[in-house]
């Protein structure tokens, strides 16, 4: 029987957070010390991401030291340079010639909108976040790269929602498999495989909530230009080689499909990291079903645990207005 587990509760991996809460930035981090089988599957039209060319099954490095998921858009992209100097520091990484350098990749997301327009994660946060992995402590929803992160910004920042960064963990015998992702899309976020709307555009002014998916057809003629990206890691003791990998990356985006919509557009950059510490013979099918549940339900937390912030307003925040409406 499947069960929940904590996302610090697989063997292997640490993972870190630190967050500018004021000026709306932050960045996660997953180490892997020992090296983890790693791929990536890259789907939204807008990537902002480093080392993704490495995990090509073909190319010389099979295992990772970290995956890095930030806010800052393409400058955040410097904090994984921190995640490198710890990673040094602790004597992580590719051993060549005497030297050591650790294998670091990472997806950003746009979150430039909130706080303050000049704010990103930097060198000295993504060295935080790292050494932050040595004592977990996970929080979901406004932390780590779901500092910023928001959704429903088809009609204007001013019409979107607040979300931010989930995770979800399983396990079934000795499988575990976790999944952890940032949530800033272009589209409505629902419960998966339903028609339950958790979050997307929503009209301050009349308080009305607006479906992406209508807004897009009203505006077909009109620029959809947008900065938008949901940047997710799935992790696992399962045994799988990096060809495996990169298919169960591929595979994970079925919970992108399952939860938000639209997804995958010319505006987002979704992006999907799986790593693995090859611990437990398992087939990739069922790695592939229990992941696609953990990065759903990843994604739900993400909607559900943010708080209203820079002005937006949040699932849990309309929650209680409805309540009271209603009361």
């Amino acid at each position: 029987m499947m069960k929940i587990i904590p996302i610090t509760d697989l063997d292997g991996f640490q993972i870190g957070q630190a967050q500018d809460r004021q000026q709306g930035t932050g960045v996660t981090c997953i180490l892997s010390m020992e090296g983890a089988t790693a791929a990536v599957d890259v789907r939204g039209g807008g990537p902002a991401t480093r080392e993704t060319d490495l995990l090509d099954p073909k190319n010389m490095v099979q295992k990772i030291n970290a995956v890095v998921l930030s806010g800052g858009s393409a400058f955040g992209l410097e904090s994984s340079s921190g995640v490198m100097q710890y990673l040094k520091e602790k004597g992580a990484g590719l051993g060549m010639k005497g030297l050591v350098v650790p294998i670091v990749c990472q997806a950003s997301l746009f979150d430039l909108p909130c706080g303050s327009p000049d704010a990103y994660p930097d060198k000295a946060m993504g060295y935080e976040a790292a050494k932050n992995s040595e004592h977990p402590e996970w929080k979901s929803g406004c932390y780590g790269a779901g500092t910023g992160a928001s959704v429903g910004k088809l009609m204007g920042f001013e019409n979107a929602m607040k979300s931010g960064i989930g995770s979800c963990a399983c396990q079934i015998g000795a499988l575990k498999v976790g999944a952890i992702a940032a949530v800033n899309a272009c589209g409505d976020v629902f419960e998966p495989d339903s028609k339950n709307r958790l979050a997307g555009i929503y009209n301050r002014a009349a308080g009305m909530e607006i479906n992406t998916e209508d807004a897009v057809l009203n505006r077909m003629t009109q620029s959809m230009e947008g900065m938008n990206t949901t940047i997710c890691a799935v992790i696992t003791n399962a045994d799988l080689n990096q060809a495996e990998m990169t298919k169960l990356a591929g595979m994970c985006q079925n919970a992108l499909a399952r939860t938000i919509r639209p997804v995958h557009t010319p505006n987002d950059g979704d992006t999907v990291f799986t790593m693995t510490t090859n611990q437990v013979p398992m087939d990739l099918t069922a790695v592939s079903v229990v992941a696609i549940k953990a990065l759903s339900e990843a994604i739900v937390d993400a909607i559900k645990s943010a708080e209203p912030m820079f002005g937006l307003e949040s699932w849990s925040s309309l929650e209680e207005k409805k309540a009271k409406n209603n009361a």
